[in-house]
């Protein structure tokens, strides 16, 4: 065998990839402390470059909106400041149409708490005066007078020292997590500026080290791949905030229509979370039902039975129409990618399997249709409603049946000619 570089490069990298392998299995504790560690420190990096993509379909419409600035880098500019302010007049607006109304409401529900727990007190003094030997057999069984007293405040007084250094603990590990998460976020967010502000330097900077590394087939495809990714996953960001929009004026009009209060509240919050698929949902019931259960419990549970109607409409028509015409996937497939993304990685889950299960289905389309030209099969054979086909054992045995009968014709014709013969 003739030995040459690109011979030693691959055995190199066999030979790499078997030791590290090998040590991977035998040192599974040192791997994890490694990957853990990895996964920090490029942690705020991959967090800002999802930042950034999410904001990028905001920014796209912000471009166009700023068309008449014919420089581009003050287009780009203006066009990122006016995202941030919009998205932070969101938050703000829902942050400050909440917080008073969860204020208000807990403020209501205190005083009901405590007069249920005063009934129920009184319920249950007046069950024991009225059982009078429950009462005298709870104090036989119970000696409070041979309880070690001493021993009880001593253990009570060790468990308050014991909480207090563990609650100092931890309140020393808080404020050093707060801290590096304060960190995290706010280099997450200069390096999603940065990703939205030079997004076609780094494209082209992405494709020139890719075509310096891998053949030039492979690099034509992983870019159409990726292109592919990043217009699936931004229709399935515009389609899921339009189904959140849709969702939350569906109940804004419900609630009207049946007379409910706090619906511009609950609205806005059924549209909030609905940005979560099908779980965001009963998130946003739970906590209208919590707003209206204060003020009439019978309303509450009218709005829960409301939830479940709009739920089947916006789960079985709204959501797979909306959401899988936006990425091009058929509404059955985006039923099974969520449940499936929601079982193996919770929300997250749902939020990537459904663009990603839309680019498997493109790229499986494709190969299919590929397929089926190179082998030439018969278009009839792949309508709604193809033709019957035959299987080659029936044909052989209508055949055989032809020929016996074929056969069976002849002789009797055979017959008939010999008898025909002898009475001539």
């Amino acid at each position: 065998m003739k030995i040459d570089k690109k011979t030693v490069r691959n055995l190199f990298l066999i030979v790499l990839c078997a030791i590290t392998f090998y040590w991977v299995l035998n040192e599974t504790e040192q791997f994890k402390s490694l990957w853990s560690a990895a996964i920090g420190l490029v942690s705020p990096f991959i967090i800002g470059a999802a930042i950034a993509f999410i904001l990028n379909v905001p920014l796209r419409a912000m471009e166009r909106l700023l068309g008449f600035i014919k420089n581009p880098g003050l287009r780009r500019t203006f066009s990122i400041i006016l995202t941030l302010v919009v998205i932070a007049l969101v938050i703000a607006g829902v942050v400050m149409l909440l917080i008073p109304q969860i204020t208000e409401t807990v403020r209501i529900l205190i005083p009901r708490l405590m007069d249920f727990f005063t009934q129920l007190e009184t319920k249950v003094i007046r069950f024991m005066e009225e059982n009078p030997a429950l009462l005298q057999w709870f104090s036989e069984t119970t000696d409070l007078k041979s309880l070690d007293w001493s021993g009880l405040i001593q253990k009570a007084a060790t468990m308050i020292k014991d909480s207090v250094s563990v609650i100092a603990t931890g309140a020393f590990s808080a404020v050093g997590g707060v801290t590096s998460a304060i960190m995290n976020s706010v280099i997450s967010l200069v390096f999603a500026m940065y990703c939205l502000a030079r997004k076609e330097i780094l494209a082209r900077q992405c494709r020139r080290v890719l075509y310096a590394v891998l053949p030039e087939k492979v690099c034509d495809e992983t870019i159409r791949i990726f292109r592919l990714t990043n217009s699936t996953f931004s229709n399935f960001i515009s389609g899921q905030t339009l189904e959140a929009v849709i969702l939350g004026a569906l109940f804004a009009v419900a609630m009207t229509i049946l007379g409910m209060p706090y619906v511009p509240l609950i609205s806005v919050v059924i549209a909030i979370t609905a940005l979560v698929p099908l779980v965001g949902a009963f998130i946003g019931c739970f906590l209208g039902a919590f707003f209206i259960l204060v003020n009439d419990p019978i309303q509450a549970l009218i709005f829960v039975a409301m939830f479940l109607v709009l739920q089947q409409i916006e789960g079985n028509l709204i959501y797979p129409k909306v959401v899988g015409t936006s990425i091009g996937l058929p509404g059955m497939w985006v039923l099974v990618a969520v449940t499936v993304g929601g079982e193996l990685m919770g929300v997250a889950g749902m939020l990537i399997m459904i663009p990603i299960s839309s680019v498997l289905y493109a790229l499986l389309r494709e190969f299919t249709d590929k397929r089926i030209a190179q082998r030439e099969i018969d278009p009839e054979k792949l309508r709604d409603h193809p033709p019957e086909l035959k299987s080659k054992f029936k044909e052989n045995r209508e055949r055989k049946k032809e020929q016996k009968l074929l056969k069976q014709m002849k002789t009797l014709a055979a017959k008939h000619m010999e008898k025909h013969s002898e009475n001539n």
